[in-house]
């Protein structure tokens, strides 16, 4: 980690200089550090229909799981922290539920997520190591058993009113298992073992769910801006170099977020513009497009919220959409995520309603419901895992319909359970042969 050494050394100097510490000493340090963590209990079930060949397949899998964490307190402005994360699948899981869940939830063992030297000075504060990152471009997805993570630096500093900035540099990625990885990456693990940190990333976008492809490091900057009253302005890029050791990839992105104050509820006005580049060594790949999206929204409204957005991806080209599984668009679904939302030629739309349960004394009950659908020309691109020239897709036509309940239990505090189920049918159009594809998500989580 080359920018992680040069951070390091400077925040040593800085906190030698700095009389601004919480703890004493460096034992009261460790002795004030906060434990937290949380244990999890995940059923997955995942049915497929597909008419062109009669097959149905039903498969279902079931992680116990802990997270559990430690951070110290400050001395002279750093901290160190940690996280472990570990699962294992209960009973014995079927070949084909093995190959389902393969990318997402079969993984067993443990991994040391977080490891972190951090300072802070003023307003700016420096994170070195393994960690979670949440940012439009660079983002760890939480929605499965192990959370993803990164390893490298974060710099965050607010000295400029209503201004967050933001840069980081990483230089290894740890997915949701150890099948996740990409041709010729190394220190790749066997089918079911627990994630490792390796040189290769997922890229989330267009490439039909994204790809897995190796890179040197990546770096980013970013500017989060409130100084309008009631206006978020949000920008960011980074660029990943010798990604498949052959090329750079640059991602942007830009938003604007708008809320409305009215009687009664809060009018929201959202509008996201990003893109992708590629190196002229990876222009096979077809991944130097644009996606263009807007929201309006309805919240606070008697415990309801509504909103309407629709997308759309330039006709020749495919987006991605950041690094890690976390990026994720206003068409993205609850489960489905952005699969099928930002491929080449391709128009998605998505309605959503929400319902605030305690409006009706039902504390901690909350309730979503979506249904989008995605338009897919004539260039939509179906992309590999390889830099080979993506083949140009049977376009189809994408219906999802899904509902998610949570419940945090008041009378247990931090027990959480949701169920989350998102039915998607594809209906080719040159044939209308459908295929239709049922998950069903079971959550309780016990934080502490």
């Amino acid at each position: 980690m080359k920018l992680a050494k040069l951070s390091l050394a400077a925040m040593v100097v800085a906190g030698l200089a700095s009389s601004s510490f919480a703890a004493d000493t460096l034992a009261d340090a460790f002795k004030n550090g906060k434990v937290s963590g949380e244990l999890k209990a995940w059923y997955f079930d995942k049915s497929a229909d597909n008419a062109a060949s009669t097959k149905y397949t039903n498969e279902n899998l079931t992680n116990l799981a802990i997270e559990l964490g430690y951070v110290t307190d400050s001395f002279y402005g750093f901290s160190l922290g940690a996280t472990f994360q570990g699962s294992g699948n209960i009973g014995s899981a079927e070949k084909n539920a093995k190959t389902v869940f393969a990318n997402d939830e079969y993984a067993g063992g443990s991994v040391l997520s977080e490891a972190y030297l951090a300072y802070t000075l003023g307003k700016t504060t420096v994170k070195v190591g393994r960690q979670y990152i949440a940012t439009p471009l660079v983002s760890g997805s939480g929605s499965r058993i192990f959370k993803e993570s990164f390893e490298g630096a974060v710099i965050v500093n607010t000295d400029l009113p209503q201004t967050t900035l933001i840069a980081g540099y990483v230089d290894k990625f740890q997915a949701r298992t150890s099948n996740v990885s990409a041709a010729g990456a190394t220190a790749n693990g066997t089918l079911g073992d627990a994630p490792k940190f390796k040189n290769s990333a997922a890229f989330t976008g267009g490439a039909n769910g994204g790809l897995v492809l190796e890179f040197d490091d990546a770096y980013t900057a970013g500017v989060i801006n409130k100084s309008i009253n009631n206006l978020t302005l949000t920008a960011q890029y980074a660029v990943v170099t010798d990604v498949a050791k052959i090329d750079d990839v640059d991602v942007y992105y830009t938003e604007a977020n708008y809320v409305l104050p009215v009687a009664g509820f809060k009018l929201g006005f959202d509008a996201n513009f990003r893109g992708s580049n590629t190196g002229d060594d990876l222009k096979a790949l077809q991944l130097d497009g644009t996606y263009t999206a807007g929201r309006i929204s309805i919240s606070e409204l008697a415990g309801f919220g509504f909103s309407f957005a629709a997308g759309t991806v330039s006709k020749d080209d495919s987006v991605i959409a950041g690094m890690g599984n976390g990026p994720t668009s206003y068409t993205s679904t609850m489960i489905r995520g952005t699969s099928t939302r930002m491929m080449a030629d391709t128009d998605s739309y998505l309605f959503a309603a929400t319902y605030d349960f305690s409006k009706i004394g039902v504390a901690g009950l909350t309730a979503l419901a979506q249904y989008g659908w995605t338009s897919e020309g004539k260039n939509a691109k179906v992309i590999g895992s390889t830099v080979a020239a993506p083949s140009v897709a049977n376009a189809a036509d994408y219906t999802n319909i899904a509902a998610g309940v949570t419940y945090a239990i008041p009378a247990l505090k931090g027990l959480t359970t949701s169920l989350q189920y998102e039915s998607q049918e594809k209906e080719l159009k040159s044939n209308s042969v459908k295929t239709d594809t049922d998950e069903l998500w079971f959550k309780a989580g016990y934080k502490f």
